[in-house]
């Protein structure tokens, strides 16, 4: 398996198609150590069919790709993008000059994990939308709101917040608020990759459509699900009980591991991919050029894993 990955890094314009890749000998050898044989095929066919839409994660180094996708496999996830339970997401590693695959978990693979462990009751991460909320008492931790009954509408209404709460089966309660702006302030200063003013013109279409390329990290793209993702690693990372496997994945979030072993956080701002970004071919790049970093040498900062 060395052998094969340091092939892939030194030739990279000259490495085979992923599906020959995974199904080489000393891949399969590896899928078979780790996965097991009898589920060694179904691995691969997942594997290589969440590849298959998205052709710039075909482009990474498929030893990441492999390494992500074990990641995702020994958690008991999915890689259907449609699931959104993890997604392997191509970056432009300016260090390397190496496209790579990166780990990252979505928020339905944060519901999954937690619900395996039998300690949650009660689970659950919403949008609260322009005249839904009532109040929120965040010394008891109460929300009262007026949800809007008609589900088209409600999809319409702008949203103004974000709630997200669990109860365990022993009846300890936790429940959370957040303020669009909040949220907005918070991707503002913890994502190199996002920009509130940026979003905000983006938002209001003064971005040119020639330009739009410039902004793919996920933030722009679905900053709702960023959101459910953002409220549900603070809740449940300060006061969640954590499996092993929960643990695992937060640990590994945002992650790209290589074939050596040797794990990089590549960037710390994009947490998962949107469903609706399926079809397109995007690729996350972090550099200063990118009008959507930050400037002035905030791309250097340290960002802990529970301030996303």
């Amino acid at each position: 398996m060395a052998d094969a990955n340091t092939s892939l890094v030194n030739n990279p314009n000259n490495k085979p198609a992923f599906s020959a890749f995974m199904t080489s000998k000393g891949v399969q050898a590896r899928i078979n150590q780790m996965v097991g044989g009898a589920d060694g095929p179904r691995f691969i066919s997942a594997v290589v069919s969440a590849v298959s839409v998205n052709p710039q994660l075909a482009e990474c180094e498929h030893a990441t790709i492999l390494s992500a996708a074990l990641l995702g496999e020994s958690l008991k996830l999915s890689p259907s993008p449609q699931l959104g339970q993890y997604y392997m997401v191509p970056f432009n590693d300016k260090r390397r000059g190496a496209k790579v695959a990166q780990f990252q978990l979505g928020y339905k693979g944060y519901i999954q994990l937690a619900i395996r462990s039998g300690q949650y009751k009660k689970l659950n991460v919403l949008a609260i939308k322009e005249g839904e909320l009532v109040r929120f008492d965040p010394l008891n931790e109460e929300i009262e709101v007026a949800l809007i009954s008609d589900e088209e509408k409600r999809e319409r209404a702008e949203t103004i917040g974000y709630y997200a709460m669990f109860e365990y089966t022993n009846g300890f309660r936790k429940a959370m608020y957040w303020s669009r702006e909040k949220m907005m302030a918070h991707a503002d200063k913890y994502s190199m990759a996002f920009s509130a003013d940026k979003y905000r013109d983006l938002i209001a279409g003064k971005i040119p459509q020639s330009e739009m390329w410039k902004y793919s990290s996920f933030w722009y793209k679905d900053f709702d699900g960023m959101a459910y993702k953002t409220m549900l690693r603070q809740l449940i990372s300060k006061w969640g009980i954590m499996s092993i496997d929960l643990q695992t994945a937060i640990n590994k979030d945002m992650a790209v591991t290589y074939g050596d072993g040797s794990v990089e956080y590549v960037d710390n701002s994009a947490d998962y991919a949107p469903q609706s970004d399926l079809e397109d071919s995007y690729v996350e790049t972090v550099e200063a050029a990118d009008p959507g970093a930050k400037q002035g040498g905030e791309s250097g900062k340290q960002v802990g894993l529970s301030d996303l």
